[in-house]
């Protein structure tokens, strides 16, 4: 059961967490809407690493930062009451499969954009 907080009078809205290859970050950005339209609390990844830019420009800081914001998201996995996978075409690369185990060996709920 979720806890309510004691000034508000509904209870809190679902917390969906957006897992996807960031090769489709425009999707991501238009589920994050769609979601967040619906009532839903969204979280997803806070970096799209093929973009440029200085945090990762380095690439041994680049690994770290990748291992760093992998593990990262496993813990936005905890948090979540579901999660949904933006995966266009029906593609799942390897990390966002990794996400996908966790969240099932934790008997998460998972929705696909697409038929997987």
């Amino acid at each position: 059961m979720r806890q309510q907080a004691p000034h508000l009078t509904a209870p809190r809205p679902p917390i969906v967490v957006l897992c996807e290859s960031t090769a489709y970050w425009d999707q991501l950005t238009e589920a994050a809407l769609y979601e967040t339209a619906a009532g839903r609390i969204v979280l997803a990844p806070g970096c799209n690493m093929k973009q440029p830019h200085p945090l990762w420009s380095d690439l041994k800081r680049a690994d770290r930062l990748k291992a760093k914001l992998g593990e990262l998201h496993l813990r936005k996995i905890d948090l979540a009451d579901e999660v949904l996978v933006v995966n266009p075409g029906g593609y799942i690369g390897r990390s966002t499969q990794r996400e996908i185990d966790y969240a099932r060996s934790l008997g998460k709920p998972i929705r696909f954009t697409d038929p997987a």
